[in-house]
């Protein structure tokens, strides 16, 4: 029997407190916020992820990681020590595993200078227990943690500012114990997982090209750069941005400046089975980064009032357990 998955769920930070939204398949337009959490007072978010069932969130401040209940209840908090007085520059990360029994924290201690290397902590998460704390060689400003959707393994994109981008996975192995692989480079930024975990995408630091990659190897399995797009390297490049719309469908984002000064994007689907350009996708949007493609032929914008705004191409087809990932 194939695993029915919970719904992904989604948060975004107004007005001091955590909205959480469902990503219900049957749900466009603007999204209302299926929970609401209320932070510890004083407390400045930096990053957070609400359980499936909206029980409970977990959030990092630039000094802690916290976890409460919907009601507003202290579950448990772990202090980042020594605790650090720099105000920027530093961007402590969380996610939930697939299951929803781990917690993981990228801590950036390095730029927060707190006398050490960064480190990527697992907590138990009902209890907050420390299970693994594995120390980091990078001096990163924050990263963006993807769990993969089949196996439940955690990549952690950490980024080094003008020195690159470092990818690493994480997982627990057969025996219980944990497994760390850092990817061979430095210049390479994870963009997104495909929705079926079987490859991931990836855009040069120097914004040159965009690479697909499978999972777990890291293998390339294409590479297009500017030219491949149709513009000149000197004049555009390859945003740090898009994703997967669909298992097949990929959308690549091209920026540049024109004559009169002014900046573009575009954003350029892909053919991820054929390595290929199938068309452009007009979207309205402000910054390339707005654009949150879902992996199931949706993507979210910004809305004016802040609430996430879901749209569709096409009506969604009923999704088939034996698509490609």
């Amino acid at each position: 029997m194939i695993p029915v998955r919970p719904p992904k769920v989604i948060t975004r930070h107004r007005d001091g407190r955590i909205h959480a939204y469902v990503n219900d398949s049957g749900a466009f337009g603007t999204l209302e916020p299926a929970a609401v959490f209320q932070p510890q007072a004083g407390e400045k978010i930096v990053e957070s992820a609400v359980r499936p069932d909206l029980e409970r969130v977990v959030y990092t401040t630039l000094n802690r990681v916290v976890c409460l209940t919907r009601a507003g209840d202290l579950v448990w908090a772990s202090d980042f020590e020594p605790h650090s007085e720099v105000l920027h520059g530093h961007r402590p990360g969380c996610a939930l595993s697939l299951d929803g029994r781990t917690v993981w924290v990228y801590r950036p201690d390095a730029m927060a200078e707190r006398g050490g290397g960064d480190q990527w902590v697992v907590y138990d998460a009902d209890s907050g227990v420390v299970l693994v704390r594995r120390e980091l060689e990078t001096v990163g400003h924050g990263a963006d943690h993807r769990v993969h959707p089949v196996d439940g393994s955690v990549y952690l994109d950490i980024g080094e500012g003008q020195d690159g981008s470092v990818i690493l996975r994480g997982r627990t192995g057969a025996d219980g114990e944990p497994e760390f692989v850092t990817y061979p480079w430095r210049d390479r930024c994870l963009i997104d997982l495909a929705p079926g975990g079987r490859h991931f995408m990836t855009v040069d630091h120097g914004q040159g090209d965009v690479a697909f990659h499978r999972h777990p190897s890291g293998d390339v399995l294409f590479t297009l750069p500017v030219e491949a797009f149709g513009y000149d390297p000197e004049e555009a490049f390859v945003e740090w941005s898009g994703g997967y719309l669909t298992p097949d469908t990929a959308v690549v984002t091209l920026g540049g400046e024109s004559q009169a000064g002014e900046e573009w994007f575009r954003y350029h689907l892909i053919d991820v089975r054929k390595g290929t350009l199938s068309g452009e996708i007009a979207i309205e949007v402000t910054s390339p980064y707005e654009l949150e493609p879902l992996g199931d032929g949706s993507w979210l914008t910004d809305g004016p009032d802040g609430h996430p705004v879901r749209w569709s191409r096409a009506p969604l087809p009923s999704p088939s357990p034996h698509q490609e990932g």
